[in-house]
């Protein structure tokens, strides 16, 4: 008995060790199946991951890399006008010097010739080249860098004998005596002819800084002028000129001048009390800049016109100078659809981007009317 029962009991244990081994044996085959259907999906979304994380480093070695090369090159550059600024810095101190000697106790005369003489001379000598250009037609190889085609070929003579004595008025009458006014502010602010010009760094700084005073205040003492009350006593003078020429640009009714035109680039020199030299520099840059945005040609290595040739254009878009407000407001939407938006760059060749970047051809109406069916009453 005794022996048979050792038998049975070996016999369970053996069958309960072999259905354990069947079930861990199963077990692992089922675990093996599972693993064999998920693995394509962990080998997918492994391999994305892969590419993300790989397209992400690209990007990041891409931008650090132009980051690199953007600062290295500003740099270099910088370097290079500070030392033709600091070589060069001996002879021109010595200039102002002579000058501040010549004007002894008369500094206010300094002050009127570099606020309005200087950037007056440039003013009309680069519309002087734009004039025989818009009357003539010549030299040809320019007028297929215009705009608006068709406009201004040539220019009407009679309505600009008509806009030129505007210009001449806004000029002396109105932009002389508020710098003259404006002397001693800037006096107060800090002497504008003091002994030490600044240096180069410095006067990026400035240049900077009076970029955005200008864009601010231009930006919205000009859509002020659009509100309708406003527009129709003051600002439609300047829209006269749908398509407008360089000399134009200062071309506004006296309260436009004074507010529009003169104010912000005046605030920010005033502001930051600024040098002469400065002041000069910047106004001359200002009406050179304000002229190549009326000019209606978009010329090559020139800033592009585009943008406020179409404000121009449509009178209730492209309000700033640079954009930047206008991007922020929306006021550059239906400006941003057309084919003038696709323009709007530094053109750095020699083939007119009105060629290379046509308008679309505008549709033609039938002489039926809309439905083709009956004609137009």
């Amino acid at each position: 008995m005794k022996g048979s029962s050792r038998r049975f009991v070996f016999w369970n244990l053996c069958c309960d060790h072999g259905l354990m081994l069947t079930l861990v044996n199963e077990t692992e085959a089922d675990e093996q199946m599972t693993g064999d259907i998920q693995s394509p999906r962990r080998h997918e979304r492994t391999t994305q991951e892969g590419h993300i994380w790989g397209s992400m480093r690209r990007t990041a070695l891409i931008l650090g890399s132009g980051l690199l090369l953007s600062v290295a090159f500003w740099n270099s550059v910088t370097w290079h006008l500070q030392r033709f600024w600091g070589a060069s810095g001996y002879f021109w101190q010595t200039q102002w010097e002579r000058l501040l000697s010549t004007f002894e106790s008369n500094e206010w005369i300094l002050f009127i010739i570099g606020t309005a003489l200087v950037p007056g001379l440039c003013f009309w000598a680069f519309n002087g080249l734009l004039l025989v250009v818009d009357t003539t037609g010549k030299p040809n190889f320019i007028s297929r860098y215009r705009i608006q085609l068709g406009k201004n070929e040539p220019v009407d003579p009679v309505k600009l004998r008509q806009s030129i004595p505007t210009v001449l008025f806004n000029q002396t009458m109105i932009s002389l005596p508020m710098l003259v006014i404006f002397y001693p502010l800037f006096k107060w602010r800090g002497d504008p002819c003091c002994r030490e010009l600044p240096t180069f760094h410095w006067f990026l700084v400035e240049l900077a800084l009076f970029t955005l005073v200008e864009e601010i205040l231009f930006y919205y003492s000009h859509r002020l002028l659009h509100h309708p009350t406003l527009y129709k006593k003051i600002h439609k003078k300047h829209h006269e000129w749908t398509a407008p020429i360089g000399v134009i640009s200062i071309y506004a009714h006296p309260t436009e001048h004074v507010v529009s035109n003169m104010l912000p680039v005046l605030v920010g020199p005033l502001a930051m009390g600024s040098h002469l030299s400065s002041i000069t520099v910047w106004l001359s840059l200002a009406l050179i800049i304000t002229t190549i945005s009326h000019c209606g040609y978009h010329l090559p290595f020139l800033p592009s016109p585009e943008f406020h040739d179409y404000h121009h254009l449509k009178f209730n878009q492209c309000y700033g100078v640079l954009g930047v407000l206008d991007h922020l407001h929306g006021t550059d939407i239906m400006f941003k659809q057309t084919k003038a938006y696709e323009r709007h760059v530094l053109l750095l060749g020699f083939t007119p981007l009105s060629e290379s970047i046509p308008d679309p051809p505008k549709k033609m109406e039938s002489p039926l009317g809309p439905s083709g069916l009956f004609p137009h009453k």
